[in-house]
Formats: C-alpha cells, sequence, structure tokens
C-alpha cells in the first residue's frame, strides 16, 4: 500500500500541474483577446484633442435660377471670392430662396468631419477662427455646437461674419466668398489669452489649411512652435496654388514645423515649381522632396500626403513612397465634389488622434471623401459607417 502513495502523489501533482498550464493558457487567451479589442477600440479620447485654427465661414446653400446668375455675373460652376459687385447677394440669396446654413471654411470642415467620425465623445475638436457680432455669427455659433465642435471665435464688430454662398442650379455650384471677418484674426486678441491658449496646450495634434496664412502667420507659428517643442502632432494643408505661388515666404517659415504635409496634385506641382524642384511632374518625387525639407523636430519624420482625385492617395513616409486607391464611385452618384479635400482631411485626422496607423488614416480619409462628394456641400450623414 505504502508503494504506491507516491505514485498517487505525483498523480496528483501532474494533475495540479496541468490544472496551472490549462489556467496560464486560458489568461494567456483572455490577455491575446483583450489586446484584440483594445486593437479594434480606439483610445479614449478626451475633449480638445484635435485643434484647428482657420477661417470660418457660414456656408449658405440655395437652389437659385439663371436669372439671379446673371445679375451677379456669375458663372453656373465656379469659385470666386466676393467683389464689391457681389455684397449684397448674401442678404437677398436669404430673402429671396430656401437656404440651409452650415458651418463651413476648410479648416472647420475638417474638423466638423474628423468630430462626425469620432462621433463620441463630442468635443474631441476645437477650433479657433474670427467672426462677426452679427445674425450670421450667431447662426455659425449655433451650427458649430450642432457640429459638436468646440468652437472659441474671436467676435469683433469692424467686419461682417465670413460667407460662402452656393447657388446652385441643376446640377453645378457657383461659389461666392466673402472672407470679411475672416481676414480678422488676432493673435494678441484671442491665441494669446489663457483660457484660449489652455484649449491649445490641451491638444496633441494640430491641423491649419494654408489659407489661413493670409491672415495670421504669427499665429500659425506660435501654435507651431508649441507642437514641435512638445513633440506633438502639427499638419499644414498648401490650400491650393496660389497659396505656393504667392505666399511661398510665409509657407517656408512654417515648414520646419510640418509634421503632416497635405496637398492635392495641382497644388504639389505649383508647389515644386515654386520651389524649385528638379521634378515638377511626378507626384511621388514632389512628396519625397517635400518629405525632406528641413525639420525642426528630428523626433518625427514628416509624412506627406497627395490626394489626387479620382486617382489614387500618394503617402510618403520613412523611405517609402506608397499608392492607395481611392474607394469607386458611380459617376451617376457624384453630386459635389467640393469638399472632398476637406474631408479627406477630416478622416485622417480622426484617426491619427486615435495613434492608429497610416494607411487606416488614408482609408478613414477616403471613406469621408467618398460620403461627402455624394452630397451638396461639405455635409454628412448622422452617423459614419467606417470600420
Amino acid at each position: 500500500m505504502a508503494s504506491g502513495e507516491p505514485k498517487a502523489k505525483k498523480l496528483r501533482l501532474s494533475g495540479r500541474k496541468q490544472k496551472i498550464e490549462v489556467k496560464k493558457i486560458e489568461e494567456k487567451k483572455t490577455e491575446e483577446k483583450k489586446n484584440e479589442v483594445e486593437k479594434k477600440t480606439p483610445s479614449k479620447l478626451s475633449p480638445n484633442s484635435l485643434f484647428g485654427m482657420g477661417n470660418p465661414l457660414l456656408d449658405i446653400i440655395a437652389t437659385v435660377d439663371k436669372d439671379y446668375l446673371d445679375k451677379y455675373g456669375l458663372k453656373p460652376n465656379d469659385q470666386i471670392l466676393a467683389e464689391d459687385k457681389h455684397k449684397a447677394l448674401f442678404e437677398e440669396i436669404v430673402k429671396k430662396f430656401k437656404v440651409e446654413y452650415h458651418a463651413g471654411g476648410a479648416t472647420q470642415n475638417s474638423i466638423k468631419v474628423a468630430q462626425w467620425m469620432i462621433q463620441e465623445p463630442h468635443k474631441v475638436c476645437t477650433f479657433f477662427g474670427c467672426i462677426g457680432k452679427d445674425k450670421f455669427g450667431e447662426i455659425l455659433k449655433d451650427k458649430a455646437e450642432e457640429a459638436h465642435i468646440d468652437a472659441h471665435y474671436y467676435e469683433q464688430s469692424e467686419e461682417p461674419t465670413g460667407t460662402c454662398a452656393a447657388c446652385i442650379t441643376g446640377d453645378n455650384r457657383s461659389l461666392v466668398a466673402n472672407l470679411a471677418a475672416a481676414n480678422c484674426y488676432k493673435k494678441d486678441k484671442h491665441l494669446d489669452l489663457e483660457e484660449n491658449w489652455k484649449l491649445v496646450e490641451k491638444a496633441k495634434v494640430y491641423y491649419i489649411a494654408g489659407f489661413f496664412l493670409t491672415v495670421s502667420l504669427e499665429s500659425i507659428l506660435k501654435v507651431a512652435k508649441h507642437a514641435s517643442d512638445n513633440n506633438k502632432l502639427f499638419s499644414l494643408n498648401l490650400s491650393a496654388p496660389f497659396i505656393c505661388q504667392f505666399f511661398k515666404d510665409a509657407l517656408m517659415e512654417v515648414m520646419p514645423y510640418v509634421d503632416v504635409l497635405y496637398g492635392n496634385e495641382t497644388e504639389a506641382a505649383t508647389f515644386a515649381k515654386e520651389q524649385g524642384f528638379e521634378d515638377t511632374e511626378n507626384i511621388e518625387e514632389i512628396a519625397k522632396k517635400a518629405q525632406a525639407l528641413p525639420k525642426v523636430n528630428k523626433k518625427r519624420q514628416r509624412v506627406v500626403v497627395f490626394t489626387q482625385g479620382k486617382d489614387g492617395t500618394i503617402l510618403s513616409n520613412g523611405d517609402k513612397v506608397e499608392t492607395f486607391p481611392v474607394l469607386e464611385i458611380n459617376p451617376k452618384d457624384l453630386v459635389d465634389t467640393n469638399g472632398a479635400g476637406d474631408a479627406f482631411v477630416g478622416g485622417f485626422l480622426s484617426e491619427l488622434v486615435q495613434g492608429k496607423e497610416l494607411d487606416q488614416c488614408v482609408k478613414a480619409g477616403h471613406y469621408a471623401a467618398n460620403v461627402i462628394i455624394r452630397r451638396a456641400g461639405c455635409t454628412f450623414p448622422e452617423k459614419p459607417d467606417f470600420h
């Protein structure tokens, strides 16, 4: 009988050992499952994580007739800056036609799309810009609130709130923008104020469209330097060929702080020409050259993202240049491509601020642009369907 005891003991021990092994395997599986869930679940975002600053415009969208276009000398499909002869158009369109209002302007559009993609919590996105103390300014504040962005406007009385009238006739859309107050942003009157600067400090990703270079270079530099000094992510958009041409000194003053540079193929080609790059045709080469321009924060290598409409998006990162195909769309479903660039950036930023991989950021950008081009203006359904 005694001789069987060690054997029984051994069996008990090996049974216990097996239980421990099984427990370890189960724990490992639980851990792996948890990691998998964490990978799929975005890191919990806190309010004011993403900061944007730019030219806020109230978009006024209306279906008009040909006589109205003729009265103001507008082409059916065009984008222009308002001249004196267009000043009365903004009040008249509201009186004469049924209008829709939206918070607009390039940076605000991107910030709005990013918040829509993120959904919860609200006010992950902060926006600064200048408006007037007027009726359109009040509507703009309401619209920003509806979009769940944390907009802090510098309000002044000298200029009215900037507006962009979208005069729709059939499938055409004639845009007339009156920057007005958007041109009046002042660093010392708004950005430097303690309560506002605290919001800048709360952010971890920053985005400014190149259009703002024409308004307040000193404000852009203050934000860009803060991002660079604190190893946060600062991004800028080339925005338009005229920015690359006529504001290139201001652009190149900001460039050393740029971690992510956005643009489209036309802007990229103009930028290359103005910078004296040898190759001004090959967008991939331009992206590599732009990436290699001097940079202050050496801890982050610059990433360059160039969209090309229906052609693939080019991403230059490290020593790799990749092309990502856009989502296909039936030409019959195409309504308005005007907000596509802003929407792409908004989608990209929504993943970037959550620390996602760059290919996922591009994917989100393509999704958001694909949604927006099916609708008039930079508008979207209640919820995204992005995975």
